[in-house]
């Protein structure tokens, strides 16, 4: 089972992140930072790392927990949900990812980082099976890592694995509309989304499938939060960015080409198609 999500990974998540777009646009607009912002009535929606800064403390919000406490970051990225949550809360946090070079960033930007930094930890590795005993950690979060998952059962039992009892998770991630409720054209535009994009595990967790999943797990869950108006400002600023050039690249027959300006066109166009949720639960 782990064997089979390694090779996804390799043949459909790790492309779309080494591809030019990806590494120019993440890289460009949001620092290699890769998860939306928080938005407040009034935010300009240009002012990118703001709003994934209180993204991220709202994350640390949500697992509140005690000073000192450990905590695991699956997908982590280059870190900064990480240190931004060993800031606020006092944690240490360790992240884990499957691409070594922004893992590599991740150490080095929290070697810079002072306090935050010094309570941070960053390795390669898989979260479908995590190189950590039973009852390694107080807290579990996702960032939208979690949708590029092959196998989401998998991977939730080992967040309640290595969960302590009591502890928390927070995962912030999209639920999808099952494509039986989409017109043709939205269910399209999701699938290529999905399928470009290495994320499987959006379809999957269609709405309310996350929570059912938890609770199948072992999980108590709590209710969950609709936040998907407060990234919307930032999903509007990409579209207006990829329209044009998602637009001429698909006058001749490559739109697909361009997969971050047209996620970025198609899901603002076919808002019907998902929804971004926080989810928190608890093992008994």
């Amino acid at each position: 089972m782990t064997r089979s999500t390694d090779v996804y990974y390799r043949r459909h998540v790790m492309p779309y992140y080494r591809a030019f777009g990806s590494r120019f646009g993440y890289t460009a607009l949001l620092g290699r930072t890769r998860h939306f912002g928080w938005y407040e009535p009034g935010d300009s929606p240009w002012r990118f790392t703001a709003a994934m800064r209180r993204m991220e403390v709202i994350a640390a919000t949500k697992l509140a927990l005690p000073s000192a406490s450990s905590v695991l970051d699956a997908g982590c990225g280059v870190g900064d949900t990480a240190r931004t949550v060993a800031r606020v809360s006092g944690a240490y946090v360790t992240g884990i990812d499957g691409i070594e070079p922004d893992v590599a960033i991740a150490r080095r930007r929290s070697a810079r980082a002072g306090e935050p930094g010094r309570r941070t930890r960053f390795l390669r590795a898989n979260y479908h099976a995590l190189p950590f005993a039973a009852a390694s950690f107080d807290g579990v979060y996702t960032m939208e890592s979690f949708v590029h998952s092959p196998n989401p059962p998998q991977g939730l039992a080992e967040f309640f694995r290595v969960l302590r009892p009591g502890g928390k998770l927070v995962m912030f991630e999209y639920a999808s509309t099952p494509q039986a409720e989409l017109s043709p054209r939205a269910r399209s535009a999701l699938l290529r989304v999905c399928e470009l994009s290495g994320m499987p595990g959006m379809l999957t967790m269609t709405h309310g499938e996350l929570e059912r999943l938890l609770r199948q797990t072992g999980f108590v869950v709590e209710p969950t939060y609709d936040a998907t108006e407060k990234i919307l400002p930032m999903l509007w600023s990409f579209s207006a960015l990829g329209r044009l050039p998602y637009t001429l690249a698909c006058g001749v027959g490559r739109g697909d080409s361009l997969v971050n300006a047209m996620s970025a066109v198609e899901m603002y166009e076919h808002q019907d198609t998902w929804r971004y949720t926080i989810c928190a639960a608890t093992k008994p």
